[in-house]
């Protein structure tokens, strides 16, 4: 078992790629291309980033994204 483990990962060094895209946070199915809609942050941790599949991001109104809660800008 640990032979043909070790022998596949010789055989194949490159890992796989990871997975792009997001949950739409109006019909919840997964999309390739998805549009940030809303950031929200957290006092103790990273912010959470809320995202769309491209018909449904037309329906949120304009919220903060990250780039837009930076101070100075």
């Amino acid at each position: 078992m640990i032979t043909s483990m070790f022998s596949a990962a010789l055989m194949f060094p490159e890992r796989a790629p990871k997975c792009s895209g997001a949950v739409c946070c109006r019909c919840h199915q997964w999309t390739h291309a998805p549009v940030p809609v809303r950031y929200i942050p957290r006092p103790s941790g990273a912010g959470v980033t809320l995202y769309a599949c491209p018909s449904h991001a037309v329906e949120f109104p304009h919220g903060p994204t990250p780039g837009e809660l930076e101070q100075g800008t």
